[in-house]
């Protein structure tokens, strides 16, 4: 990858999405602890139930489904199940989480397995790939770490939380959430070869405020005030950012012996920063929500710095 490419990446890209965050962060300031809830569920509520589901119809309806493209979310899957296994063992067996509570570790524990595929993944892998790069992001977000957040991350935060014993069945409330069966929808559209083109157009432009508006949102989580990081959260996000990219890429060499595009997808995938819906999750089960922002802020602010060696590895 040459310094001008990358150049273009931060400014066509990067430098965008770092706006949108920064606007949130201002529009915090304004807003107050009430006003920032208030607004982050109207955000919420809109991105869920318009937005997000109109961008993945799109993104799956529009798709040729292939073993390549579903490589993606089996990757993201198989490191989001490593990096679960192997970190579990660094919070609650060895001196990285000694001192810590239990609600902390369980909120770590989340933020480095869960990634931000869709929010980050989507423009990243469009500016890379093109229409196909953000239908890998769709299908690793609907195929792997969505469904893994609300089964599996949810496990974690009643098992190790300890605050919550029981609230509902979540992989219910996951498979009654709109994006689900709007990229289902989309799915059978592919599926059956249908010609809709002028929907799948509508839905594409309606969901083009998706990753806007949610890069808002982040800014506006985020504990601007309050950003000094300790040992755990920086270990959490390095291991986040490097180790689960690097699981993906041995496991895609040993699997065909090289990288195709759809490979380089999930690797890339696999290095986004921690999942903003592990702040719902934490909020929701109780965990140390402020902890889990500081693991998202870093994240996403080390990743500025790990992306481009991801792509000078990945992309020749």
């Amino acid at each position: 990858m040459s310094v001008d490419y990358y150049i273009k990446l931060l400014l066509e890209v990067m430098l965008p999405m770092a706006l949108l965050v920064a606007a949130g962060a201002v529009w915090r300031r304004s807003l107050g602890a009430d006003g920032v809830r208030l607004v982050r569920g109207y955000i919420s509520s809109i991105t869920i139930n318009l937005f997000a589901p109109a961008l993945l119809f799109a993104a799956a309806a529009s798709a040729n489904i292939t073993a390549d493209l579903l490589s993606v979310p089996f990757l993201l899957a198989l490191s989001v199940l490593f990096g679960f296994a192997v970190l579990y063992f660094l919070l609650f067996h060895t001196r990285l989480g000694a001192n810590l509570a239990g609600i902390t570790r369980a909120g770590l524990l989340l933020c480095g397995t869960f990634g931000n595929v869709l929010f980050m993944g989507f423009p990243l892998l469009h500016f890379l790939f093109g229409d196909q790069g953000g239908r890998y992001a769709a299908f690793a977000d609907m195929g792997a770490a969505t469904p893994l957040l609300w089964s599996l991350g949810v496990w974690i935060a009643i098992r190790f939380g300890g605050q919550v014993t029981h609230q509902g069945n979540p992989v219910k409330a996951w498979l009654m959430l709109p994006p689900v069966w709007s990229f289902m929808a989309g799915i059978a559209v592919s599926l059956m070869g249908l010609e809709i083109k002028p929907i799948i157009n509508a839905a594409h432009f309606i969901g083009q405020p998706t990753v806007p508006v949610m890069l808002l949102m982040l800014g506006l989580s985020i504990p601007w005030g309050r950003l000094v990081p300790n040992h755990a959260v920086l270990t959490v996000a390095a291991f986040k950012l490097l180790v689960l990219p690097l699981v993906a890429l041995l496991v895609s060499l040993a699997w065909s012996g090289s990288l195709r595009e759809a490979q380089i997808a999930a690797v890339i995938e696999t290095g986004v920063p921690t999942m903003l819906m592990a702040l719902s999750v934490a909020d929701r089960y109780r965990l140390d929500v402020e902890m889990v922002a500081l693991t998202i802020a870093w994240s996403t602010v080390l990743f500025l710095f790990t992306l481009p060696l991801w792509l000078l590895v990945l992309i020749r």
